[in-house]
């Protein structure tokens, strides 16, 4: 046995030996000791969804624990003794109550922290240590600034400041060699401008027959839907997207909605037919144009061993024609985004719907941040960090080619290259990628 989903009961009986994995929500006050009877092969332990405040001084005899979840409890502080447990890689405490994150509560191995939806105000120093650290996961607190030992995190390659109380975005942070995909949305540096909604209308809930559920992201959930404005017109197949309504992962549900709005048409961008009104619930929410079911997404998100790559399939295979197809697709998606100021900030495979004859989408702002008004005009460092997500994405597809030779494989291996370069002011802006692409022959 690898991985259990377990009861008390189950756990006291000593049935679970063996186990990898550990899965335990059942309205749990202390920490249970039998835990410990699984030291000599447990590795993921997932305590979410209790009532815990605090954790055993001798956790570490947890010897072979890579991740810890005890997100949605009671906890104040980040515990201390999570430090001692020296295979920890991944920390999860969000939506506690977590005040204080002490310097000693800070593993200097640690490569995914999150701490989302809680209320801290102030990162030690200490997290500067974390040189492996690749995910950091803060939206939803009260920050108002990084510490900038956090300079040392090198390795740093997502970030989620969304919904927190930034006047400005530290110049040391956009210079970091690995970052990546960063959201800070919902802060008073990202402005949100007035959307052009002369292009988007108001759709009501009771114009709307909610039919099968398509996906769920961190921010809501889409559904496949029929929209009848009026009995004496024709209905229109369409997707809704309804929000949750939470500060996610990612940020506010509303600033997702306002960069949808703001992101206006584009042949490689689903669009928005317009906002929805009149929920029973009051929930928000976007309608949307149907996508041709011979779309498929690109690939599945990172799971805890890949962190911040995304899954693909073992066969799953491109032809060098597709991949230039979708480059050029992806490359004027960017380069239409950030000439408006919009910065997407999960530029990712998993965000990409594609055919495999060619032609694609980028969909999901859950993570979008508005451009600060004085940063609007010009080569900016928010640009080349999308750049190099789209870098790390056209990497991904020419490690997956299929076996034939190309002569345009160089061109493209070459682009890839300065997309993914150390130095941000170094990589190409995005419309430079798409006249480097147009020369590019298929």
């Amino acid at each position: 046995m690898t991985t259990t989903t377990a009861t008390v009961d189950a756990l006291r009986s000593g049935e679970l030996k063996g186990i990898t994995r550990l899965d335990l929500a059942c309205g749990l006050e202390e920490f249970p000791r039998e835990i410990f009877e699984l030291a000599d092969t447990l590795e993921v332990l997932n305590l979410s969804g209790n009532l815990l405040s605090e954790l055993p001084d001798d956790l570490s005899r947890l010897s072979k624990l890579r991740v810890i979840f005890c997100s949605e409890n009671r906890f104040t502080q980040l515990p201390e003794v999570l430090s001692s447990c020296v295979q920890l890689e991944m920390v999860g405490f969000k939506a506690n109550a977590i005040r204080e994150v002490a310097p000693a509560a800070i593993s200097p191995g640690l490569r995914w922290l999150i701490l989302t939806d809680n209320q801290i105000s102030v990162l030690p120093d200490s997290i500067g240590n974390c040189a492996r650290l690749q995910k950091l996961m803060l939206a939803g607190n009260q920050l108002e600034e990084l510490p900038e030992a956090m300079r040392g995190c090198v390795g740093l390659e997502l970030l989620r400041i969304a919904a927190n109380r930034f006047k400005a975005l530290p110049e040391w942070l956009l210079q970091l060699p690995r970052l990546t995909w960063l959201a800070f949305g919902g802060n008073p540096v990202s402005a949100v401008p007035q959307a052009p909604r002369s292009t988007a209308g108001r759709l009501h809930w009771g114009d709307l027959v909610l039919a099968e559920q398509l996906g769920e992201g961190a921010s809501g959930v889409i559904h496949k839907a029929h929209w009848q404005p009026s009995p004496q017109q024709a209905g229109h197949p369409v997707a809704v997207k309804l929000f949750k309504g939470a500060v996610t992962s990612d940020g506010f549900p509303a600033e997702e909605i306002a960069a949808c709005l703001a992101a206006g048409n584009h042949s490689h961008l689903i669009g928005v037919i317009g906002e929805l009104t009149g929920h029973p619930a009051g929930s928000s929410g976007l309608v949307m144009p149907c996508v041709d079911p011979g779309f498929r997404s690109l690939a599945g998100p990172p799971n805890l061993t890949t962190c911040t790559r995304d899954i693909y399939g073992d066969d799953q295979r491109f032809s060098v024609a597709l991949v230039l197809d979708l480059a050029k697709g992806l490359a004027a998606v960017g380069a239409h985004l950030h000439a408006r100021g919009i910065l997407h900030g999960d530029f990712y495979a998993h965000n990409v719907l594609y055919r495999p004859e060619g032609g694609c989408y980028l969909g999901d702002f859950g993570a979008a941040s508005f451009y600060p008004p004085q940063a609007r005009g010009g080569a900016h460092p928010l640009e080349a960090l999308e750049v190099r997500a789209f870098g790390c994405l056209l990497g991904e597809l020419l490690e997956r080619l299929e076996p034939e030779d190309d002569v345009l494989l160089p061109s493209l291996q070459a682009l890839q290259l300065r997309c993914v370069g150390p130095v941000a002011a170094s990589r190409p802006r995005f419309a430079d990628l798409v006249a480097t692409l147009e020369t590019v022959q298929d």
